[in-house]
């Protein structure tokens, strides 16, 4: 992961937030798929050191093939101890406008809640995407 080479450097720069977007809604399910044809990788770290930040849950949500947003495509997954996380679902895709994007917020004991977005390069099946916290 392009995580690692970060690993030993001062600091890492802090993930920049996003919208949170009209849709959000607390308690998504413990799950790491919502579907398939794209898969989301990446390390939770904090800004201070670029050390990985194990347990912190990250919640996902995004429009649905249709363009609707849908309990079925809600997640949270959990960073393991090495601060990396993986999450499964079907090409994010674009309506009204908006390029394709899932919603993400990151929340660790010690650190400020991130809200963010991911924008998925067009017709990827794969992306990586650290997520930098700022400690409290």
């Amino acid at each position: 992961m392009i995580a690692q080479s970060k690993k030993y450097s001062i600091g890492c720069t802090p993930t920049p937030p996003d919208a949170l977007g009209p849709f959000y809604k607390p308690k998504a399910p413990l799950r790491n798929s919502v579907g398939k044809g794209y898969e989301l990788r990446g390390m939770v770290m904090s800004s201070k050191d670029c050390s990985p930040v194990m347990q912190a849950r990250i919640e996902l949500w995004m429009a649905g093939p249709d363009g609707e947003y849908k309990d079925d495509y809600r997640a949270t997954v959990v960073a393991n101890e090495s601060g990396e996380y993986q999450f499964e679902s079907h090409p994010p895709p674009s309506y009204l406008r908006r390029p394709p994007h899932i919603h993400i917020r990151v929340t660790a004991d010690g650190f400020k809640t991130l809200i963010t977005q991911l924008y998925p390069e067009d017709g990827s099946s794969s992306g990586e995407f650290d997520l930098v916290l700022i400690p409290d």
